[in-house]
């Protein structure tokens, strides 16, 4: 029977109050609306948001387990019965790809009394065993083998417990909801975009994780602008446009724009912008005389990903609430996707993919595919870090978001604070309704 194999890199346990007790749920929960009631339009938002332990936990409940997430690429499960661990906040995930080619996403949790199955990481193997009392089950889910039960016992009814999953042009994504947000309008416009870089014929090349000692909406916030570029990355700046704003909107440089645009329409390729409730995707033209994001703006990988007008198609962008953008040029995907850890800790998880056929040391090197979007992430993380001691003062007082070059950061904000409410509304609802049967 196959093993998990554990992780190059894994995330270390985590504990949502950090042994705080929490506060009354109800409490708690009036004290999160009063403080969204508390927040000014267009500004950023009180501290407590950055900072308390009570708010982090409710923003795990509220978030992350009820919006979709990027989990990884179908190329990490490249074969029948492989496995695919990781962590979302304190929740253990179990991705597999069966025997038939299906893919699916569990709770990562024995139904016998509830042990962790695999560790975070890639795995293969026809089954999964508990490590604990050594349970066994299918890669489809379902329980096989339970030692010393009795005869009764039914194997059927203690299966794992599924989690939503889509996979769409080679990404996987999951949402840990009963009802999830409706995912079709997001494939519908973004897939066609996406496609032409055939990530299902990639590989990962390289992988890194960061710990930022700051809230995740920090850490996110940060990464939806690009107000700090000019000043904290002047390596990205030589092939990032830095001064755009919103869905990379050029101002005076339009026609340079047009010009794109239309030369990749006759490639082929479709550029948006498109967007909805809690993603955003658009392809944009990177700076004069620049064809990737690499530190000499050349291609990082002699073997492309999307060969298409030459591999000078810019970048493809996109983004989902609430932790996640990644960029696609001719040459790799990159992925970013910030987990949360506790109040003032994340996890920034990066990914580099390029094509399943280019060989290291001949067609790329990691130093060369990594090192803009590494530095990137270091300075990033400089900059959260900077930012939540800053907000840990006692002055801190929420500042107005700038429209023109913090539009994403006021969208990223304005989202959070929609679903925050939507998550109390329900609750609210739920606890009238107990009370009326009582």
């Amino acid at each position: 029977m196959g093993l998990c194999r554990k992780a190059i890199v894994a995330a270390p346990a985590f504990c949502a109050n950090h042994g705080r007790v929490m506060m009354d749920p109800i409490a708690n929960r009036n004290r999160i609306a009063a403080l969204l009631d508390e927040r000014q339009p267009g500004h950023s938002l009180p501290q407590a948001f950055y900072t308390d332990p009570d708010i982090f936990a409710f923003d795990l409940e509220a978030i992350y387990a009820r919006s979709w997430l990027i989990a990884g690429f179908e190329v990490e499960l490249p074969k029948h019965n492989s496995t695919l661990s990781l962590m979302i906040g304190n929740w253990p995930v179990l991705i597999t790809r069966d025997r038939s080619g299906t893919l699916r996403a569990f709770h990562n949790s024995c139904r016998h009394r509830g042990a962790q199955l695999c560790a975070p990481g890639r795995g293969s193997g026809i089954r999964v065993t508990c490590p604990y009392h050594r349970w066994v089950y299918e890669l489809s889910g379902g329980l096989v083998h339970a030692a010393r039960m009795p005869d009764d016992f039914d194997k059927s009814a203690h299966g794992l417990k599924p989690i939503h999953l889509e996979a769409m042009a080679g990404v996987i994504y999951i949402c840990m909801a009963e009802t999830p947000p409706d995912f079709a309008p997001f494939r519908t416009a973004f897939e066609p975009l996406l496609a032409p870089h055939d990530l299902r014929n990639a590989k990962v090349a390289f992988e890194s994780v960061l710990v930022d000692r700051a809230n995740w909406k920090l850490v996110m916030e940060n990464g939806r602008e690009c107000y700090h570029c000019p000043g904290s990355h002047p390596e990205l700046s030589k092939s990032f446009p830095v001064e755009a704003s919103k869905h990379f909107d050029y101002g005076d440089d339009a026609h340079r724009v047009a010009a794109f645009n239309a030369r990749l329409a006759d490639a082929g390729l479709g550029v948006g912008p498109v967007e909805g409730p809690w993603w955003q995707a658009a392809r944009f033209p990177l700076n004069e005389g620049n064809i990737s994001m690499t530190m000499d703006g050349r291609h990082a990988s002699a073997k492309l990903m999307c060969a298409a007008a030459d591999g000078d198609i810019g970048s493809l962008r996109w983004a989902l609430e609430p932790h996640s953008f990644c960029h696609a040029t001719a040459d790799f995907t990159f992925m970013f996707s910030a987990l949360p850890i506790g109040p003032q800790e994340t996890h920034v998880v990066a990914k580099w993919l390029v094509h399943k056929d280019a060989v290291e040391g001949v067609d790329y090197t990691i130093d060369g595919l990594s090192e803009l979007l590494t530095r990137t992430n270091l300075q990033d993380r400089e900059l959260a870090e900077n930012n939540q001691r800053g907000i840990n003062a006692r002055g801190y007082t929420p500042g107005p978001y700038s429209p023109d070059a913090e539009a994403l950061v006021l969208r990223f904000v304005d989202w959070y604070c929609t679903t925050a409410r939507a998550y109390l509304a329900e609750g609210e609802t739920a606890v009238r309704k107990f009370a009326h049967v009582g």
